[in-house]
Parts: C-alpha cells; sequence; structure tokens
C-alpha cells in the first residue's frame, strides 16, 4: 500500500489539515484539526497505508493554541 501523511497546518489565525497537497477543514483549534486528521489517518491505516501525521508544538506568537 501507498504512503498517507497528513500535517496541522496554520492558515492564517486558523487551522487546517494538509493532505495530499491541498489543505482541508477550517478549525479555530490545532486540537480540532488534529482530531480530523487522526480520523482520517485512522481509515487509511485500516486500508493498509503507512500513515505519517504531523502536529506543531505550541508557537507563543499565535493566540488560539
Amino acid at each position: 500500500m501507498g504512503l498517507a501523511q497528513y500535517a496541522v497546518v496554520a492558515v492564517g489565525d486558523h487551522w487546517s489539515v494538509l493532505h495530499d497537497g491541498n489543505t482541508h477543514g477550517d478549525f479555530a483549534t490545532r486540537e480540532a484539526a488534529f482530531e480530523s486528521a487522526a480520523a482520517a489517518a485512522t481509515l487509511a491505516l485500516k486500508q493498509g497505508h503507512e500513515v505519517h501525521l504531523s502536529v506543531p508544538g505550541n508557537d507563543p506568537e499565535r493566540s488560539n493554541n
């Protein structure tokens, strides 16, 4: 099977999930974006894919971590 990569990324003052070169979703918090990415990653894992999931740490410059 293939590799499924998901990355939680900041988009302006919100968060999104980067997958296959496109961002998906508009989340108010990093945690909400992570939950969405984890659900997608779980499905990919069940389909037999290797999964990479990346979430950035706290950034003191952002107010909605």
